[in-house]
């Protein structure tokens, strides 16, 4: 789902008066915009507009982005001009906004003249224009630097990722099968302002529906969901097929769900499924190989966390649901799992993923075919979505590093120890001050400044610990 670059508008803004000064201007600035284009072409895909210079075009041009389904727009201004051309514009833009404050020439020198004083004049548009964003209230990110340069094309890259997960946030539905767990209360939520706020929509799933799909689905379907399992898994020969079949019958039907009613992230609750009757065991491998298939999910009906492990797929791709699980103080680490649910695509590359026939007693049904494994050791970073009331947001993030630790054999989900940069005690304590919840997203590599990027455009408060 995350496979494809941040697709991005450029939107390259100039005065018109400096046509009859300098002839041919418009068509060397807008090669200059394509230039930009170009140099950014590794980490977005680019759709240029001609330059625009008036109110009407400059809205017509941000229209057809928006129109276009792109995931943000890069204003270059070309040479200087007034920004009151783009205000009302900006008072209701839908898309995420750079404004990239560059120039076509990287130094000053004596060779020039007044021409190219007009070629290299966009620093005081940029500054007019930033003005009137800030006066008209649009979160907005800037980069000032060289266009040419690795330093500019990494920070318009993380930009660009954070407006992808911003605006496919704006769409987002995330499917709750039955209801949330009763009694956890950093999963509740104002839905409404959830929705307003940030976008994702919560949409309720009774477990008819899941019950009526599985029962719907042909035999052929589930066969070759086993027969992929066993070319990509070590299978547990314990399993039986009519365990395995079960199993794929569910992940299948809560496949088709969201794809039929456009959900891309769930939750299922344990006790939703349990109490229902009609199931014999929790999908708790469906949730791992959905999460590789780039879906959110959380646990316990929590659409917080939901929302977050898809967002940390849109902004560094393969979002991996966890918690933290006990504090380990020798190695200043901390135990990261769930009750078996984990993208299995942060997997260590050293060891088979298993798929497992394993007992448990939450739920009180049937033994749930689980995916285990333990994390690929390097960088990561953890992040929680905390609601504070109202419509006020706020960001935990804490980068550091999977340990190459210890193997845990009585541990049958997936796990490994995370140690914090700050270490334990000063990450613990930080974290709980600022309301960090239980359920977060762990990102392979660190991506505390990604994070940071979507929170400037979102408005959210980061707590980085």
């Amino acid at each position: 789902m995350t496979d494809r670059l941040p697709r991005i508008g450029v939107l390259g803004i100039m005065q018109e008066l400096y046509d009859h000064m300098i002839p041919g201007i418009t068509q060397r600035q807008a090669g200059y915009a394509r230039d930009i284009a170009q140099r950014l072409s590794g980490v977005a895909e680019c759709v240029v507009g001609g330059p625009v210079k008036g109110r009407e075009e400059t809205e017509r041009a941000v229209r057809a982005f928006e129109d276009a389904d792109l995931d943000g727009v890069l204003i270059v201004m070309l040479t200087y001009a007034p920004s009151l051309r783009a205000a009302r514009l900006f008072a209701g833009m839908r898309l995420p906004v750079c404004l990239a404050n560059v120039q076509p020439d990287p130094a000053v020198t004596p060779a020039w003249d007044m021409d190219d004083m007009t070629y290299n004049q966009g620093i005081h548009g940029a500054q007019d224009t930033a003005n009137a964003m800030v006066r008209a209230g649009l979160p907005f990110e800037v980069v000032t630097g060289e266009w040419n340069d690795d330093a500019f094309v990494e920070r318009v890259g993380r930009w660009a990722r954070a407006a992808r997960a911003v605006t496919a946030w704006k769409t987002l539905k995330v499917g709750v099968f039955g209801y949330a767990m009763n009694g956890m209360g950093d999963a509740r939520v104002d839905e409404s302002a959830l929705l307003r706020r940030l976008g994702p929509e919560v949409v309720a799933i009774a477990p008819g529906e899941l019950h009526r799909t599985v029962q719907e689905l042909p035999d052929s379907a589930v066969e070759e969901l086993m027969a992929w399992e066993d070319e990509r898994f070590d299978v547990d020969p314990r399993l039986s097929k009519e365990e395995r079949g079960d199993h794929a019958r569910m992940q299948i039907a809560i496949e088709r769900i969201l794809a039929r009613r456009g959900i891309g992230a769930y939750s299922t609750h344990f006790d939703a499924i349990a109490e229902d009757g009609r199931f014999a065991r929790l999908p708790m491998a469906s949730a791992s190989s959905l999460m590789a298939k780039g879906y959110g999910f959380a646990g316990e009906g929590d659409v917080l966390a939901a929302s977050i492990v898809y967002a940390g797929h849109q902004l560094a791709g393969d979002g991996h649901f966890t918690e933290m699980y006990a504090m380990d103080f020798p190695s200043d680490s901390i135990l990261m799992s769930h009750m078996g649910e984990g993208n299995w695509r942060v997997a260590r590359s050293d060891e088979p993923i298993r798929l497992i026939k394993r007992p448990l007693g939450i739920g009180r049904l049937d033994d749930p075919p689980t995916l285990l494994f333990r994390i690929q050791p390097g960088p990561a970073t953890l992040a929680s979505l905390v609601y504070l009331g109202g419509e006020r947001f706020r960001l935990v993030v804490a980068e550091g590093e999977v340990l190459d630790s210890q193997e845990l054999p009585a541990l049958e989900m997936p796990y490994g120890q995370f140690r914090p940069d700050s270490g334990v005690r000063g990450c613990m304590d930080a974290w709980l001050r600022a309301g960090g919840t239980h359920h977060m997203v762990m990102n392979l590599g660190r991506i505390a400044a990604d994070w940071a990027a979507l929170c400037t455009l979102t408005g959210i408060e980061l707590v980085q610990v």
